[in-house]
């Protein structure tokens, strides 16, 4: 089964390490004049935006069940995640494009290229420890998955995209590294504007694909596939249970609904079924802890 990352230490670390970044960039960026530069802090305040939104989103999640939502508020995460894939697909990713198309056809020399190389140094780092701290705990809950089947299978919508987010810093610090050097080295502009361009390209891919992601989790995506297939095996592994005709589970933020259709031993009546039930819901709530409803059918058929 499994495990569970902490989202929230997550999240802190990339928003502290973007602040620092934008302020660098946006520095480097007045400086230089460069539109990868200026592009790039967009990228890192539109950042500091979405992990603000981040934590918004979890802290609504908490909010225990009313009449109105019966469910609780576990889904809010959700809506909150794919607002900043929102986030990161305009303000990030369609700003740059704009910047760079603005830059293609007005070029602008640079102005003391060596601080935008310092800085995108400096945001290199930073974001590689931010990344570092999201792969860490990433890895608990990977169990032994490529990083590509962790992150389709994962439920974990923030922790999507925060690593989202900072795997196109990554290519986005690397590609305007590569753009500012051609720069210096040319005298040439264009190369200024052809690295804001990319950048802009990889902002809207990842946000296009954390926001598939995000809306599988916000329309009710089951659970985790390995998580589904170990609480079918609990119900068919208890002697109470003849036959697991259906198996319903959905994911409710970091919590877990479950909806099972089983046949039971049917010789048994009124408290003595009710008491095998029992024996049942409450073993699965103790291997299963995240499962926070449990809807039992006892039926004969399917």
């Amino acid at each position: 089964m499994s495990g569970k990352a902490d989202s929230l230490k997550t999240i802190l670390h990339a928003l502290g390490a973007n602040f620092l970044i934008f302020v660098a960039k946006f520095i480097a960026a007045l400086v230089t004049g460069s539109g990868a530069m200026l592009a790039e802090s967009v990228h890192s305040l539109a950042d500091c935006g979405n992990q603000g939104l981040l934590l918004l989103g979890m802290r609504q999640a908490q909010r225990p069940a009313s009449p109105d939502y019966p469910l609780g508020h576990g889904r809010a995460i959700y809506f909150w995640s794919f607002l900043v894939a929102l986030m990161l697909f305009s303000v990030g990713g369609m700003f740059s494009l704009y910047e760079g198309w603005h830059k293609l056809h007005v070029p602008e020399p640079l102005q003391q290229p060596w601080w935008a190389i310092f800085v995108l140094l400096f945001s290199i780092v930073a974001e590689g420890i931010s990344m570092r701290t999201c792969m860490q705990e990433a890895e608990k809950a990977r169990e032994g998955r490529s990083l590509w089947k962790w992150f389709r299978q994962s439920r974990q919508s923030e922790l999507i995209v925060i690593f989202g987010e900072n795997l196109a810093a990554l290519l986005g610090l690397a590609a305007a590294l590569v753009a500012v050097v051609a720069t210096m080295m040319t005298g040439n502009p264009v190369y200024d504007a052809i690295g804001t361009l990319v950048i802009g390209a990889l902002l809207i891919v990842v946000a296009v694909f954390v926001a598939v992601e995000v809306k599988a989790l916000l329309i009710g995506q089951s659970v985790e596939p390995a998580v589904h297939r170990a609480i079918y095996a609990y119900f068919n592994s208890r002697p109470e249970v003849k036959c697991v005709f259906s198996l319903i589970t959905t994911q409710m933020g970091s919590d877990i609904m479950v909806a099972v259709q089983a046949e039971m031993d049917f010789s048994l009546r009124g408290y003595e079924l009710i008491a095998q039930i029992n024996a049942v819901e409450v073993e699965l709530r103790q291997q299963f802890p995240q499962v926070r409803w449990l809807f039992f059918e006892p039926d004969d058929s399917d």
